[in-house]
């Protein structure tokens, strides 16, 4: 039989396929990027095994989950491992705290002549692992900028960046949501955490400036504490270049739409101010008729003047001690490759 691996560092790094054998309301809460559920028990099941587990004790409990996983319930599950490692024959199983249920199948799988590795302790034990690696030291320079200058394709050329966006699937600001959900809190920590950990604890990870929140989503706090006392390098572009970059990237994108955008507007009107807000909606809306980049542009050009690029200049004030560098993307962009020169 596979054994125990308690080497939670190559199992995450590695990305290693993993099985998550607990029920799906589990996994829901939070699981480990790229793992795969494929549970022992059902949400139903699980919750009969525990009432009786509390009625008659873990016999019992046992005997339960044995009668409701038996005859074709069970060849059935073991099908579905199967199939899973034919294609990915090195992966390793995981229940919630590498106890019965990840025992249970990794005996099964034996005498299907199938040698797999469990993980010990659990879900619970890489759970520990990640949060442990949120809080270990890094030193991070920070990529400021207004709102449109392409800080995150600047980013993306840097080796050692670290996508808080992408991880948090937001774009970070007030109409930064996507179309597609945002992960639990629980998916984005242990997200973040298994990249942190791929990057080494040595040298200098670049990041962009971003508040506590991204999204629904908070950074943990030893990741956006040291974030706040990193050097701030800060990328500046012309606004009329800005402007066509959010007309692209917002209005004109694939996935556009303008009950989107109206909705994320009006939850800014009491800041914009009843008679600016009506404006910008006004202007949304004719542009999303007109459907030009040159329409998009009004509505785009009044939410900078009158809201993102007063709000960040006032930020940027509060953090220009800070602040190592201001310049172009061509410039920002050398800056940040010297600042994490040394990152292996």
């Amino acid at each position: 039989m596979g054994g125990l691996t308690a080497d939670y560092a190559r199992l995450l790094t590695s990305q290693t396929p993993l099985i998550d054998l607990r029920a799906p309301a589990e996994f829901a809460r939070g699981a480990l990027p790229g793992a795969i559920n494929l549970p022992l028990l059902t949400d139903d099941e699980r919750h009969q095994v525990g009432i009786r587990h509390k009625q008659d004790g873990p016999r019992a409990a046992f005997e339960l989950g044995e009668r409701l996983v038996s005859g074709a319930v069970q060849a059935a599950r073991l099908r579905g491992w199967t199939a899973f490692l034919d294609a990915h024959p090195n992966a390793v199983l995981y229940c919630w705290r590498g106890g019965a249920r990840s025992q249970v199948v990794q005996t099964w799988l034996s005498e299907q002549g199938r040698d797999v590795a469990r993980v010990a302790g659990g879900y619970k034990a890489l759970r520990q692992f990640c949060l442990a690696e949120l809080e270990m030291p890094r030193q991070w320079v920070v990529l400021g900028g207004r709102a449109g200058s392409a800080k995150t394709e600047l980013l993306q050329e840097i080796p050692g960046h670290v996508d808080l966006e992408g991880l948090a699937n937001h774009r970070g600001s007030a109409f930064g949501g996507r179309t597609t959900p945002q992960p639990t809190p629980i998916d984005f920590e242990n997200a973040l955490a298994v990249v942190l950990a791929q990057r080494g604890r040595a040298g200098t990870l670049a990041v962009e400036d971003e508040s506590r929140t991204i999204g629904r989503l908070a950074i943990p706090q030893a990741v956006f504490g040291a974030m706040q006392a990193a050097p701030l390098v800060v990328v500046e572009v012309p606004r009329e270049a800005r402007i066509d970059h959010i007309v692209q990237g917002y209005a004109l994108a694939p996935d556009a739409s303008q009950a989107h955008l109206t909705a994320a507007l009006d939850n800014i009107a009491r800041r914009l101010g009843s008679e600016r807000h009506r404006q910008a909606r006004e202007a949304m809306a004719a542009a999303f008729m007109d459907g030009s980049a040159a329409a998009h542009r009004r509505w785009v050009s009044i939410l900078l003047d009158w809201y993102y690029d007063p709000m960040y200049d006032h930020q940027l004030e509060q953090k220009r001690d800070r602040i190592v560098f201001r310049g172009d993307a061509t410039a920002a962009k050398a800056q940040l490759l010297r600042a994490t020169a040394q990152h292996p």
